[in-house]
């Protein structure tokens, strides 16, 4: 079924539980909870305590699906043309 009647744009619409796009891309960048110590390393390093890093809902798809626990640190790796980067969110019951 097409969709240029509705939006002008020619969008494909499937069955539900496929995307209307398809692509090579990965949306969700690898994510890995961090062990009391490094997560300590990481507070140290950046001088920073770990409450004051970026949040992270501990109900986040991600979150869950990694099993990461409130006052847990967890690590995002992204990589882009420019190349590779650490991101840092602190898990939290609420924002």
């Amino acid at each position: 079924m097409n969709c240029l009647a509705r939006c002008g744009r020619g969008h494909t619409s499937y069955p539900l539980g496929e995307p209307l796009v398809k692509s090579p891309l990965r949306l969700v960048v690898k994510h890995e909870i961090l062990s009391d110590s490094e997560a300590r390393k990481v507070s140290k390093k950046f001088k920073t305590p770990l409450d004051k890093f970026p949040k992270m809902l501990d109900t986040d798809p991600q979150s869950m699906k990694i099993g990461a626990k409130p006052g847990q640190l967890v690590l995002i790796h992204r990589k882009d043309p420019t190349g590779d980067y650490e991101y840092y969110r602190y898990v939290t019951r609420k924002m």
